[in-house]
Protein backbone atom coordinates (compact mmCIF):
# COMPACT_ATOMS: atom_id res chain seq x y z
CA UNK A 1 0.00 0.00 0.00
CA UNK A 2 2.26 2.87 -1.56
CA UNK A 3 0.48 5.69 0.88
CA UNK A 4 1.09 3.47 4.49
CA UNK A 5 5.00 2.82 3.11
CA UNK A 6 4.89 6.47 2.61
CA UNK A 7 5.12 6.77 6.36
CA UNK A 8 7.92 5.21 6.84
CA UNK A 9 6.84 3.30 9.78
CA UNK A 10 8.44 3.15 13.03
CA UNK A 11 7.03 0.16 15.10
CA UNK A 12 6.56 2.11 17.81
CA UNK A 13 5.74 5.29 16.57
CA UNK A 14 2.82 7.47 16.94
CA UNK A 15 0.72 7.83 14.10
CA UNK A 16 -2.45 9.42 12.99
CA UNK A 17 -4.71 8.78 9.98
CA UNK A 18 -6.80 11.80 9.91
CA UNK A 19 -9.42 10.08 7.21
CA UNK A 20 -10.85 6.79 8.91
CA UNK A 21 -13.24 6.00 6.52
CA UNK A 22 -13.69 2.01 5.59
CA UNK A 23 -10.47 1.67 7.80
CA UNK A 24 -7.86 0.61 5.24
CA UNK A 25 -5.21 2.49 5.99
CA UNK A 26 -5.87 2.78 9.58
CA UNK A 27 -6.08 -1.56 9.83
CA UNK A 28 -2.76 -1.75 7.95
CA UNK A 29 -0.90 0.78 9.54
CA UNK A 30 -1.96 -1.45 13.06
CA UNK A 31 -0.40 -3.97 11.31
CA UNK A 32 2.99 -2.62 10.68
CA UNK A 33 2.79 -1.15 14.47
CA UNK A 34 4.76 -3.37 17.22
CA UNK A 35 3.45 -3.66 20.58
CA UNK A 36 4.69 0.17 21.78
CA UNK A 37 3.16 1.94 18.66
CA UNK A 38 0.25 3.35 18.85
CA UNK A 39 -2.59 4.86 16.18
CA UNK A 40 -5.09 7.50 16.21
CA UNK A 41 -7.76 7.24 13.65
CA UNK A 42 -10.34 10.51 13.21
CA UNK A 43 -13.58 10.69 11.68
CA UNK A 44 -16.42 12.62 11.94
CA UNK A 45 -19.07 10.36 9.85
CA UNK A 46 -21.54 8.22 12.40
CA UNK A 47 -21.65 5.37 9.78
CA UNK A 48 -17.84 4.92 9.49
CA UNK A 49 -17.18 4.93 12.85
CA UNK A 50 -19.76 1.86 13.58
CA UNK A 51 -18.33 -0.23 10.78
CA UNK A 52 -14.52 0.62 12.09
CA UNK A 53 -15.73 -0.18 15.75
CA UNK A 54 -16.70 -3.92 14.13
CA UNK A 55 -13.43 -4.36 12.60
CA UNK A 56 -10.90 -3.05 14.98
CA UNK A 57 -10.60 -3.48 18.80
CA UNK A 58 -6.75 -3.34 18.90
CA UNK A 59 -5.31 -1.32 22.60
CA UNK A 60 -2.73 0.28 20.17
CA UNK A 61 -5.43 2.50 18.80
CA UNK A 62 -7.53 4.93 19.62
CA UNK A 63 -10.77 6.60 17.61
CA UNK A 64 -11.18 10.21 17.41
CA UNK A 65 -14.72 11.10 16.96
CA UNK A 66 -14.11 14.90 15.26
CA UNK A 67 -13.31 16.75 12.08
CA UNK A 68 -9.41 16.48 11.72
CA UNK A 69 -9.32 20.30 11.50
CA UNK A 70 -9.22 19.68 15.68
CA UNK A 71 -6.18 17.49 14.85
CA UNK A 72 -3.91 19.80 17.14
CA UNK A 73 -6.83 20.02 20.06
CA UNK A 74 -7.54 16.40 20.34
CA UNK A 75 -3.83 15.39 20.14
CA UNK A 76 -3.33 17.73 23.07
CA UNK A 77 -6.04 16.38 24.98
CA UNK A 78 -4.43 13.01 24.47
CA UNK A 79 -1.19 14.71 25.96
CA UNK A 80 0.37 13.90 22.08
CA UNK A 81 3.12 16.61 22.07
CA UNK A 82 4.59 14.66 18.43
CA UNK A 83 4.14 12.28 15.91
CA UNK A 84 5.69 10.30 13.54
CA UNK A 85 3.60 10.72 11.07
CA UNK A 86 0.05 11.94 9.32
CA UNK A 87 -1.83 9.81 7.11
CA UNK A 88 -4.71 12.08 5.17
CA UNK A 89 -7.01 10.38 2.26
CA UNK A 90 -9.03 13.44 0.86
CA UNK A 91 -11.42 11.40 -0.85
CA UNK A 92 -14.78 10.83 0.09
CA UNK A 93 -15.19 7.06 0.96
CA UNK A 94 -17.48 4.95 -1.56
CA UNK A 95 -20.21 4.47 1.09
CA UNK A 96 -21.07 8.11 0.57
CA UNK A 97 -21.80 7.26 -2.70
CA UNK A 98 -23.17 3.60 -2.35
CA UNK A 99 -25.77 4.99 -0.02
CA UNK A 100 -28.60 7.06 -1.61
CA UNK A 101 -29.68 8.71 0.96
CA UNK A 102 -27.30 10.75 2.12
CA UNK A 103 -26.97 12.86 -1.39
CA UNK A 104 -23.87 12.94 -2.11
CA UNK A 105 -25.15 11.36 -6.33
CA UNK A 106 -26.45 12.42 -8.51
CA UNK A 107 -27.34 8.88 -9.70
CA UNK A 108 -30.60 8.38 -7.47
CA UNK A 109 -32.93 10.77 -6.53
CA UNK A 110 -32.65 11.39 -3.08
CA UNK A 111 -32.67 14.18 -0.67
CA UNK A 112 -30.23 16.77 -0.61
CA UNK A 113 -27.93 16.34 2.13
CA UNK A 114 -24.16 15.61 1.72
CA UNK A 115 -23.29 16.09 5.42
CA UNK A 116 -20.15 13.75 5.98
CA UNK A 117 -21.37 14.86 10.10
CA UNK A 118 -24.92 14.11 10.04
CA UNK A 119 -25.12 16.35 13.09
CA UNK A 120 -24.13 19.62 11.61
CA UNK A 121 -26.94 22.23 10.91
CA UNK A 122 -26.38 22.78 6.89
CA UNK A 123 -27.36 20.51 3.95
CA UNK A 124 -26.62 20.77 0.40
CA UNK A 125 -30.57 21.89 0.20
CA UNK A 126 -30.00 24.94 2.61
CA UNK A 127 -26.79 25.87 0.67
CA UNK A 128 -28.93 25.34 -3.00
CA UNK A 129 -32.19 27.17 -1.68
CA UNK A 130 -30.24 30.05 0.40
CA UNK A 131 -27.12 31.13 -1.04
CA UNK A 132 -27.44 33.84 -3.60
CA UNK A 133 -26.47 34.17 -7.14
CA UNK A 134 -23.05 35.16 -6.67
CA UNK A 135 -22.07 32.68 -3.77
CA UNK A 136 -23.17 30.34 -5.96
CA UNK A 137 -21.45 31.37 -8.91
CA UNK A 138 -18.46 31.59 -6.81
CA UNK A 139 -19.13 27.94 -5.44
CA UNK A 140 -19.43 26.21 -9.17
CA UNK A 141 -16.29 28.45 -10.14
CA UNK A 142 -13.68 27.55 -7.60
CA UNK A 143 -14.60 24.25 -6.16
CA UNK A 144 -16.73 22.57 -9.13
CA UNK A 145 -13.91 24.63 -11.96
CA UNK A 146 -17.31 24.67 -14.22
CA UNK A 147 -17.60 27.73 -16.82
CA UNK A 148 -20.61 27.69 -16.78
CA UNK A 149 -20.67 28.62 -13.38
CA UNK A 150 -23.35 31.67 -13.54
CA UNK A 151 -26.06 30.00 -15.71
CA UNK A 152 -26.38 26.94 -12.87
CA UNK A 153 -26.46 29.44 -10.67
CA UNK A 154 -28.73 31.68 -12.28
CA UNK A 155 -30.93 28.54 -13.11
CA UNK A 156 -30.72 27.50 -9.23
CA UNK A 157 -32.12 31.36 -8.20
CA UNK A 158 -34.86 31.08 -11.06
CA UNK A 159 -35.96 27.28 -10.19
CA UNK A 160 -36.01 27.77 -6.45
CA UNK A 161 -38.81 30.73 -6.60
CA UNK A 162 -41.42 28.43 -8.16
CA UNK A 163 -40.33 25.42 -5.47
CA UNK A 164 -37.81 24.69 -3.50
CA UNK A 165 -35.39 22.26 -4.79
CA UNK A 166 -34.73 19.46 -2.17
CA UNK A 167 -33.75 16.54 -3.69
CA UNK A 168 -30.68 15.40 -5.92
CA UNK A 169 -33.21 14.44 -9.02
CA UNK A 170 -34.04 18.04 -9.23
CA UNK A 171 -30.69 19.49 -8.95
CA UNK A 172 -29.91 17.11 -11.86
CA UNK A 173 -32.86 18.13 -14.47
CA UNK A 174 -32.30 21.45 -13.55
CA UNK A 175 -28.51 21.49 -14.26
CA UNK A 176 -28.65 18.90 -17.52
CA UNK A 177 -30.10 21.52 -20.11
CA UNK A 178 -26.86 23.53 -19.33
CA UNK A 179 -24.61 21.00 -20.03
CA UNK A 180 -22.68 19.58 -23.33
CA UNK A 181 -24.09 16.11 -23.63
CA UNK A 182 -20.36 14.78 -24.01
CA UNK A 183 -19.26 15.92 -20.69
CA UNK A 184 -22.65 16.07 -18.70
CA UNK A 185 -21.68 12.93 -16.34
CA UNK A 186 -18.62 14.42 -15.62
CA UNK A 187 -19.90 18.57 -15.10
CA UNK A 188 -22.62 17.25 -12.71
CA UNK A 189 -19.93 15.07 -10.73
CA UNK A 190 -17.79 18.65 -10.51
CA UNK A 191 -20.90 20.28 -9.59
CA UNK A 192 -21.77 17.85 -7.02
CA UNK A 193 -18.32 17.87 -5.62
CA UNK A 194 -18.70 21.96 -5.40
CA UNK A 195 -21.29 21.61 -3.04
CA UNK A 196 -20.52 18.91 -0.86
CA UNK A 197 -16.85 20.76 -0.18
CA UNK A 198 -19.00 23.72 0.32
CA UNK A 199 -21.23 21.63 2.82
CA UNK A 200 -18.51 20.31 4.81
CA UNK A 201 -16.29 23.56 5.06
CA UNK A 202 -13.64 20.75 3.51
CA UNK A 203 -10.83 23.60 2.44
CA UNK A 204 -10.69 25.48 6.21
CA UNK A 205 -10.32 22.01 7.41
CA UNK A 206 -7.69 21.41 5.24
CA UNK A 207 -5.69 24.24 5.37
CA UNK A 208 -6.09 23.95 9.52
CA UNK A 209 -5.56 20.12 9.32
CA UNK A 210 -2.27 20.58 7.38
CA UNK A 211 -0.86 23.41 9.51
CA UNK A 212 -1.45 21.04 12.94
CA UNK A 213 0.00 18.38 11.28
CA UNK A 214 3.07 20.32 10.06
CA UNK A 215 3.32 21.55 13.70
CA UNK A 216 2.90 18.24 15.31
CA UNK A 217 5.43 16.03 13.25
CA UNK A 218 8.67 15.03 15.01
CA UNK A 219 12.09 16.23 12.35
CA UNK A 220 11.83 12.91 10.36
CA UNK A 221 8.31 12.29 10.54
CA UNK A 222 6.41 12.18 7.47
CA UNK A 223 2.92 13.36 5.94
CA UNK A 224 1.17 11.74 3.67
CA UNK A 225 -1.39 12.94 1.51
CA UNK A 226 -3.78 11.63 -0.89
CA UNK A 227 -5.82 14.40 -2.73
CA UNK A 228 -8.66 14.30 -5.99
CA UNK A 229 -9.31 17.88 -6.54
CA UNK A 230 -6.54 20.35 -8.07
CA UNK A 231 -7.77 22.66 -5.50
CA UNK A 232 -6.66 20.51 -2.68
CA UNK A 233 -3.76 19.27 -4.48
CA UNK A 234 -2.43 22.54 -4.90
CA UNK A 235 -2.86 23.57 -1.43
CA UNK A 236 -0.66 20.40 -0.39
CA UNK A 237 2.07 21.09 -2.72
CA UNK A 238 2.03 24.58 -1.84
CA UNK A 239 3.24 23.48 1.33
CA UNK A 240 5.43 20.63 0.63
CA UNK A 241 7.58 22.55 -1.84
CA UNK A 242 7.27 26.26 -0.14
CA UNK A 243 6.16 25.64 3.35
CA UNK A 244 3.12 27.44 3.59
CA UNK A 245 -0.51 27.11 2.09
CA UNK A 246 -0.23 30.29 0.38
CA UNK A 247 2.63 28.89 -1.90
CA UNK A 248 5.02 31.46 -1.18
CA UNK A 249 8.40 31.05 -0.93
CA UNK A 250 10.45 32.51 1.40
CA UNK A 251 14.20 32.32 1.65
CA UNK A 252 17.14 32.40 4.68
CA UNK A 253 20.03 35.15 3.78
CA UNK A 254 22.15 32.51 1.96
CA UNK A 255 19.35 32.17 -0.55
CA UNK A 256 17.80 28.52 0.80
CA UNK A 257 14.18 28.01 1.22
CA UNK A 258 12.90 28.02 4.38
CA UNK A 259 10.32 25.35 4.73
CA UNK A 260 9.29 23.23 7.70
CA UNK A 261 8.55 20.31 4.99
CA UNK A 262 11.10 18.19 2.37
CA UNK A 263 8.90 16.51 -0.56
CA UNK A 264 9.77 12.77 -0.87
CA UNK A 265 10.22 11.87 -4.80
CA UNK A 266 7.78 12.89 -7.66
CA UNK A 267 3.47 12.53 -6.71
CA UNK A 268 2.81 9.09 -7.36
CA UNK A 269 -0.80 8.90 -9.51
CA UNK A 270 -3.22 5.40 -9.87
CA UNK A 271 -1.79 2.67 -11.99
CA UNK A 272 -3.95 1.09 -14.78
CA UNK A 273 -4.29 -1.93 -12.23
CA UNK A 274 -5.19 0.43 -9.56
CA UNK A 275 -7.99 2.44 -12.21
CA UNK A 276 -9.51 -0.82 -13.21
CA UNK A 277 -10.31 -1.90 -9.57
CA UNK A 278 -11.36 1.64 -8.77
CA UNK A 279 -11.86 4.18 -11.49
CA UNK A 280 -13.08 6.53 -8.80
CA UNK A 281 -9.72 7.29 -8.18
CA UNK A 282 -8.92 8.54 -11.51
CA UNK A 283 -8.18 11.73 -10.30
CA UNK A 284 -5.89 11.00 -7.40
CA UNK A 285 -2.28 12.09 -6.55
CA UNK A 286 -0.37 10.92 -3.83
CA UNK A 287 1.91 13.19 -2.30
CA UNK A 288 4.63 12.90 0.41
CA UNK A 289 7.11 14.77 2.45
CA UNK A 290 9.07 14.75 5.63
CA UNK A 291 9.70 17.30 8.32
CA UNK A 292 13.27 18.67 8.12
CA UNK A 293 15.36 17.50 10.54
CA UNK A 294 16.77 20.56 12.55
CA UNK A 295 21.18 21.12 12.39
Amino acid sequence: MPSVDGLNINESGVYVDVTLGGGGHSREILRRLGPNGHLYSFDQDAEAISFSLQTSSSEQWTLVRSNFRYLKNWMRYYGVEQVDGVLADLGVSSHHFDEAERGFSFRTDSPLDMRMNQQADQTAADVVNNYSTEQLTSLFRIYGELRQAPRLAAAIVKARQRQEIRTTGQLAELMIPLMSPAAQKKDLAKAFQALRMEVNHEMDALREMLRAATDLLKPGGRLVVMSYHSLEDRIVKNLMRAGNIEGEVQQDVFGRIEALLHPIGKPLVPSEEELAQNPRSRSAKLRIAEKVIEK
